[in-house]
């Protein structure tokens, strides 16, 4: 057998040796043009955009950026600026994130800043200063001097003196303060936040977070959650339905007292089926059940009329009775 017998190939295979031969060459290339635009970060930092002063629209911070890319986007302006911060007094409850940049804070913190206002938080006090998520202690011992709260977030309480007597500003207040306990008391504002003793109470579907977080174990985290539950249901008929709530603490219960006078009620005749879907008692299945009664059978007349159906078991129907009409 000749040599080049083993060398032989036919015509399909010669294409496909040369189309693998050219993409291997474009690969080559892509790499080295590539390899050629980027920079390390030592030539990063030797960089003409390493060496400008930071400005306030922060033109310096976002050649880093270019430069380094989306990976490193938290870590070099940090590293910029560490050298060209800025030292000036400024209230974290108002500085915009320009101020914070010429700071020194890197923009995750000046994230989490933002973030924590729009939620309603509030810095009272240097030191809520120092609880700010991502916060180094050396960043909070280098800012501490030049933090300036504004009297308008200081607490409330601060008016007034301690043991000073209590004049109440409205009728509601007054009336407020009566009904829980308080209407007698000359002390500071600060114990209206006290919890209620036993055989005080509030009235669900009327109290609001600042009446609920009274009630012995009840902090704001329930209160929210009691609020908004509320809000889904359309009203509470029960104090035990309080209890519905994950880890809601029973102990609790007897601090709660209910007018349903004012429950929202569905009409399971004109609510679609989405809508209806959107009350905690009635889920999809039960929500496709009424939509198709009222296809194929017409306006219901009573809740009754759903008792044969499998998704609306007797406890079902008695669970949804107050919040139903027609």
């Amino acid at each position: 057998m000749h040599i080049r017998e083993f060398f032989y190939m036919d015509k399909n295979q010669r294409i496909v040796l040369t189309v693998l031969l050219a993409v291997a060459l474009v690969c080559v290339v892509l790499i080295n043009l590539l390899g050629q635009g980027s920079l390390s970060d030592d030539e990063l930092l030797a960089s003409p955009a390493a060496e400008e002063p930071l400005g306030a629209d922060g033109t310096a911070a976002a050649r880093a950026y270019g430069a380094l890319g989306e990976g490193m986007a938290d870590v070099a302006p940090l590293e910029v600026q560490s050298a060209k911060a800025e030292r000036f007094a400024f209230d974290p409850n108002t500085a915009d994130s320009t101020q914070l940049r010429r700071l020194g804070l890197p923009p995750f913190l000046v994230r989490n800043i933002y973030r924590y206002r729009a939620h309603g938080g509030v810095f009272s006090q240097p030191s809520d200063f120092a609880r700010l998520y991502g916060l180094t202690q050396k960043q909070y011992r280098e800012l501490l001097p030049y933090i300036r709260i504004s009297a308008d977030y200081r607490p409330a309480a601060e008016l007034y003196p301690r043991n000073a007597s209590r004049n109440y500003s409205t009728r509601s207040e007054r009336g407020f303060a009566e009904q829980n306990g308080a209407g007698t008391l000359n002390s500071d504002p600060s114990t209206l936040h006290y919890k209620l003793s036993p055989g005080e109470y509030v009235v669900l579907n009327e109290a609001d977070t600042t009446m609920l977080k009274r009630v012995p174990g009840i902090g704001s985290y329930y209160a929210r959650r009691i609020t908004r539950y509320g809000e889904r249901l359309g009203g509470f008929v029960s104090p035990e339905q309080l209890l519905e709530i994950e880890g809601f603490p029973e102990d609790a219960l007897p601090y709660f007292q209910v007018d349903a006078t004012a429950v929202r009620k569905l009409n399971l005749n004109t609510l679609s089926l989405s809508k209806l879907r959107q009350h905690p008692y009635v889920d999809f299945y039960m929500a496709r059940a009424i939509n198709d009664y009222r296809r194929l059978k017409g306006p219901l007349k009573s809740l009754d009329d759903l008792r044969l159906l499998p998704e609306f078991p007797p406890e079902v129907l008695e669970r949804l009775r107050p919040y139903v009409t027609f």
